[in-house]
């Protein structure tokens, strides 16, 4: 029996997960689970690297006191990044996305490159948060640090090099940075050159399933577990996530968490007028395809408005929230769950209440209407962006894969299968995991390519499907929802060649 374990670093919480394959099917064990919580130094957010480093080398030993482990595989969030000077010493916290820093900076990134441009080199989905204007914002304000730089490892590229000591940059972390070819499957040289980024300090490339090294003797013996390859994973919390799709056929997903990342799979990159309109992103996939997708709000206000409940005093799970959110009476109020002020940690029952009272909308007062209306919003959102992505792709889909912790809030489930008219299959939840765990026994051999993963997935996982229901209701509340939001089209006589 196979068995390895999968590092998963979320947003909010980090688990690890001991995957065991018998050659028919997968089971999994959770070893550890953990918080990620940053910390504000001087006005600045930081990811909290030793406390996860920590908690990462106390899930290898747990992991490894339970059983044998055949490997290792970290996935994170995309775009952020710690920077290695010259000795291969961190110089400072990695900064976290959420850090107001980089408001802005795609905005001045326009007058070195048209946003045109920008996109058509990289097919990323330009978001301030992009690793490429974060560097730009470190340029603008600590240009000493930027140029003690030596290395810039993505967030697993990272935590690999502290369990490696080895310095390598998966593709699928890579994908996420505004600074890489989807074509190429490269850096991109003319977007390093025009944004004066040395191309030295880029890690070198490497495909998912590729080992990048063994666990150092030094911290082998520090834990008490032999040293255990490090595999390289699709490193990107959604590469992995979407190689779970218990599907070989068309689809489209959600990978649904603190983000909501909404897509399929495609062949080749799409990089056109309409793409760009639509803001939609082109990033590589595990199997060396492409994931074409919007990156918009999930979980994360639900789970910023639940630790707001619990600072006032009120503690709810996340299933009395959902079953308080059923009573609450339906369409009070709708969000644009990407607005700006939602985004960052703080009172979000507040920012939704003074959004509702700015636009006109009624005010919820309760604790349900607050979390009814999350709920209600984001399922609106979901449609809004499927349009976008049918629209792009040229076809329509009858069936919606959730996958991830979402896949679990039955509320949202339903109302989503309501709000896009289509068939919604939830599962697996721990999908993230469970995708970084494949290309593991992929590049192992055991499992021999994503086609026969997915149907291991399949057979392995409950899986549970929704049917739309008051399609008709939803329709007319997604229209005023699109009206309130004043969403627009691409319209043919709009679109050029690209």
């Amino acid at each position: 029996m196979k068995q390895v374990l999968a590092l998963d670093l979320g947003a909010s919480n980090g688990r690890a997960i001991l995957g065991k394959y018998d050659g028919e099917k997968l089971y999994l064990q959770e070893i550890h689970r953990f918080e990620n919580i940053p910390i504000e130094e001087e006005n600045t957010l930081y990811w909290d690297i030793e406390a996860l480093f920590f908690e990462i080398k106390n899930s290898l030993r747990l992991a490894a006191h339970i059983s044998h482990l055949d490997s290792v595989g970290i996935d994170t969030w995309g775009v952020d990044f710690g920077l290695l000077d010259s000795a291969g010493n961190l110089l400072a916290r990695p900064v976290h996305y959420r850090d107001r820093r980089t408001e802005g900076m795609s905005k001045k990134a326009e007058k070195i490159l048209t946003k045109e441009k920008l996109y058509q080199l990289t097919g990323n989905q330009i978001l301030d948060i992009n690793t490429l204007f974060q560097l730009m914002s470190l340029k603008e304000r600590n240009v000493k640090q930027f140029e003690q730089i030596n290395k810039l490892l993505l967030m697993p590229d990272l935590f690999n090099y502290l369990l490696t000591n080895t310095a390598k940059t998966e593709i699928t972390i890579a994908s996420t940075t505004q600074l890489f070819d989807p074509y190429k499957k490269k850096w991109s040289k003319e977007i390093l050159n025009t944004f004066h980024i040395p191309e030295s300090m880029m890690g070198e490339l490497v495909e998912p399933g590729a080992t990048i090294g063994n666990i150092t003797p030094v911290l082998a013996e520090e834990l008490g577990i032999a040293e255990i390859p490090v595999i390289a994973v699709g490193s990107h919390d959604t590469a992995s996530a979407i190689a779970s799709v218990p599907c070989n056929e068309e689809f489209l997903f959600i990978s649904s968490g603190t983000w909501s990342l909404i897509g399929t799979e495609i062949k080749q990159p799409i990089i056109n007028e309409t793409s760009l309109y639509y803001n939609i992103t082109n990033e590589s996939s595990a199997d060396k395809t492409t994931s074409l997708l919007k990156n918009i709000a999930g979980l994360w206000m639900i789970q910023e408005t639940k630790r707001q409940f619990e600072r006032e005093g009120r503690i709810y799970s996340y299933s009395e929230l959902a079953e308080i959110a059923q009573h609450a009476k339906p369409f009070n109020c709708y969000l644009d769950t990407d607005y700006l002020e939602f985004q960052h940690p703080g009172n979000i029952p507040k920012q939704i209440r003074q959004y509702a009272a700015a636009t006109d909308q009624y005010v919820p007062n309760t604790d349900a209407e607050i979390v009814r209306v999350i709920y209600e919003s984001l399922a609106l959102k979901y449609r809004l962006v499927i349009e976008e992505i049918q629209e792009v792709i040229g076809k329509e889909y009858s069936i919606v894969n959730i996958v991830g912790g979402g896949a679990q809030a039955e509320i949202l489930c339903q109302m989503t299968a309501n709000a896009v008219g289509k068939k919604v299959i939830a599962g697996p939840a721990e999908a993230t995991a469970i995708g970084n765990i494949i290309v593991q026994l992929i590049g192992s051999g055991a499992i021999q390519d994503l086609q026969q993963a997915r149907e291991i997935v399949k057979s392995s996982f409950r899986l549970v499907e929704y049917q739309p229901k008051d399609e008709q209701l939803w329709k007319q509340h997604y229209e005023i929802y699109c009206h309130l939001l004043k969403v627009g089209r691409l319209h043919p006589e709009q679109r050029s060649k690209f």
